[in-house]
């Protein structure tokens, strides 16, 4: 494909032309088929760079940034090198001063070559869009070309590095500089090797053959057995990863499950896109600017005008209360981590003698195992007494979380609190993402569940029915009402339990702090809003994940990269630029030619790869096979949601303290991953405790004082 003038995506992903009317590629593809028009092939080549017969788990447009900081170190280097010949050569009449003087020559014209390959690279790196690699054509015959160089460069510096060790008789400076030249050499060819392994993609040898038209010839059963080849061994790349990563994990048939299911998600989940890490981080990049673009143009909504005294708001702030106060449960069940982490100057020294003294009879009141130095954390996070707690556990495994169970007098209520996510085994608890049926005694229908989290709930129960802990606790406060309390993770098994323990305990609550989405099924997710309340701050991402929405991601991920005209490295330096210091989010380069992003039915880049336009069934219509009814349903977040939402912003870099305003929410509002700085950090158990802590004593406030003009506010 001939270079264009200025780089521009294919015709057909620019949306409609102004003015309506049928794009020109629309007379030649419908949904359904699988042969793609011409332009569209040939535009729409792998992203992934195929090298020695092989794909990359790297783009052609990923090189600006390497390609310039090696290129600047070159050139340094090579001014460094030429400077010190200049100055030093008529001292070169040493023994051995030749070959140093033939040495420094060959390495200034090796350089010079280099240099201008690398020049090369960085500008044709630059050069095109990300779904338009068509001018970056020639970057494969560059990259051999560069790589060639490496074993002239190679052999170069270990003669340097020989002749140095020789003893040559000459001038200190010139010795010190060919030893910082062969030291320089070795550093970046050491870097280029663990460049190669980082990027080095295990499937890559099975997709490359399949990477160009010749895909588009395969038969139907052909692409089927192309489908389930390459997924299967995806399946195993992804098993053997997991296992390197959770090697000190103990191999028991739970991790065995669990990693087989964990590779089987996210082999499902990637199997249908060519995308590089770096496209990813673009999207995610453009897609932070058009939402903060589309929040900016919206008209803001007028608040709902409500008697401080009606039952709706009586209830918030009520349930603002509870959560409030359970919230130090659900972070004593972290126990001594999360308390050091809050409290990084004084937590050692306030639970140190607990770490370091022995075991005592005030201990002997407390029933469960592992305590460690987590006992005294708990005790400081609840202000609660040693004779308080019923049970404490910290036993961590895959599908068995750590909780404890303790007497509320304040709010005379047995308090079971789970632990949230703070292991490998918890990791793969949480990626266990397929549904399971859960067998209640209750009237409801479709009992389906997240299957890890399900596990883990099933784990607790087990423990406070059989081994007679719930028991114990209610002979010791039988007046007292059950409330079970849980962050992330721990909420989602909170929730789980206390849906297991309705029947037998009627009275009981559940309050689930930043809970994840993907948890319950329709009918189960109304069943608990009679009681379980759940508390989302800001932008968390783990309330909105979901198989469903993870595919919903991707496909937007790839529709803002099919709108965006401006090379990567743009994209990627406005991003940065726009999330350090802000800016304006319209000026982000994410439409073209007025196109309607509601209006884009073409497939795009991921949805045109090798496994989905090769597979017997592809359709653009047809849903993922992660949306998959049977194996990955819809499912929901536990009870009614309280969302806490920061006014205003808080800027990138200042003081200033959040805000927020609480209001009773929809999971519909929910159903979509929203991308921003604080995506993760408002998930954070003490963020969250922080933001409650402002919510109830900003609530307290306006309390003590008459509401100005009337006695009506405004509650949004």
């Amino acid at each position: 494909m001939r270079p264009a003038a200025r780089p521009r995506a294919p015709a057909w992903s620019r949306g409609p032309a102004r003015g309506g009317g049928v794009r020109a590629s629309d007379a030649e593809w419908r949904p359904g088929r699988r042969r793609w028009p011409e332009a569209g092939r040939r535009a729409f080549t792998m992203p992934g760079m195929v090298l020695f017969g092989r794909r990359w788990a790297i783009a052609s447009d990923d090189l600006v940034f390497p390609g310039l900081l090696e290129l600047s170190l070159r050139v340094l280097w090579w001014i460094g090198i030429l400077t010190l010949y200049l100055m030093y050569r008529g001292k070169l009449n040493c023994a051995g001063g030749a070959l140093l003087s033939s040495y420094l020559i060959v390495l200034l014209v090796l350089l010079a070559v280099i240099i201008c390959t690398m020049l090369a690279i960085v500008c044709v790196s630059m050069k095109g869009t990300i779904c338009n690699p068509g001018p970056r054509k020639s970057m494969s015959k560059l990259l051999y070309i560069r790589l060639t160089l490496f074993l002239p460069e190679m052999v170069w510096a270990c003669l340097g590095a020989s002749w140095i060790a020789d003893g040559v008789q000459c001038d200190r400076a010139v010795v010190n500089g060919v030893i910082a030249t062969v030291i320089v050499s070795w550093i970046i060819i050491l870097s280029t090797v663990v460049t190669i392994i980082i990027v080095f993609d295990p499937l890559g040898g099975k997709m490359a053959p399949y990477s160009s038209a010749a895909s588009n010839h395969l038969d139907s059963q052909e692409s089927s057995q192309l489908l389930n080849g390459l997924k299967t061994a995806a399946r195993r790349v992804w098993e053997t990863r997991m296992k390197f990563l959770c090697c000190c994990i103990r191999n028991d048939d739970d991790t065995r499950v669990a990693f087989s299911s964990t590779a089987e998600l996210f082999s499902t989940y990637f199997s249908d896109t060519d995308l590089v890490p770096s496209d990813i981080a673009a999207g995610l990049t453009l897609l932070h600017q058009q939402q903060d673009s589309i929040r900016n143009n919206r008209e803001p909504e007028e608040g709902i005008s409500q008697s401080p005294g009606s039952s709706q708001e009586a209830d918030l702030y009520a349930e603002l209360e509870n959560c409030h106060h359970y919230m130090q449960f659900a972070a004593a069940a972290y126990g001594w981590p999360l308390y050091v982490y809050r409290n990084p100057f004084t937590g050692l020294c306030r639970i140190g003698g607990d770490c370091c003294r022995s075991r005592t009879t005030e201990y002997d009141l407390v029933g469960g195992d592992q305590l460690n130095c987590h006992l005294g954390s708990i005790l400081q996070t609840t202000g609660l007494q040693y004779g308080d707690f019923v049970h404490i556990s910290f036993h961590d495994k895959v599908y068995e979380l750590p909780f404890l169970v303790a007497l509320d007098h304040r709010k005379e209520a047995i308090v079971v609190a789970v632990r949230g996510t703070m292991s490998l085994q918890d990791i793969l608890t949480d990626l266990s993402a397929e549904s399971e049926t859960l067998d209640l005694e209750c009237e409801v229908k479709d009992c389906l569940a997240h299957k890890g989290i399900s596990q883990a709930a099933r784990y607790v129960y087990r423990r406070l029915i059989n081994d007679g802990i719930l028991s114990q606790a209610f002979s010791l406060a039988p007046e007292y009402r059950l409330v079970i309390v849980g962050h992330s993770l721990g909420a989602g098994a909170a929730a789980l339990l206390a849906i297991m323990l309705r029947k037998s305990r009627p009275e009981v609550r559940c309050y689930a702090f930043s809970p994840p989405r993907w948890l319950l099924s329709k009918s189960l997710y109304e069943y608990s809003k009679n009681f379980t309340v759940s508390i989302v701050l800001g932008k968390d991402v783990i309330p909105r994940i979901s198989v469903t929405t993870f595919e919903d991601l991707k496909k937007r991920i790839l529709r803002v990269i099919a709108h965006c005209n401006k090379p990567k490295y743009k994209i990627l330096l406005y991003g940065c630029w726009y999330e350090l210091f802000g800016g304006d989010p319209d000026n982000s380069p994410t439409e073209l030619d007025g196109g309607d992003h509601r209006d884009l039915t073409q497939p795009l880049l991921g949805e045109q790869s090798l496994l989905t336009h090769g597979s017997p069934t592809y359709s653009f219509s047809s849903d993922s096979p992660l949306e998959s009814p049977s194996k990955y349903p819809p499912l929901y977040p536990p009870g009614r949601i309280i969302h806490l939402e920061e006014e205003g912003t808080s800027g990138r870099f200042s003081c200033y303290t959040a805000q927020y305003t609480a209001k009773w929410s929809d999971e519909s509002e929910f159903n979509k991953i929203l991308i921003g700085p604080k995506m993760l950090t408002d998930h954070m158990p003490d963020i969250l405790m922080r933001a409650l802590d402002s919510v109830v004593a900003n609530r307290a406030a306006c309390m003590s004082c008459p509401a100005p003009g009337g006695a009506h506010v405004d509650m949004v």
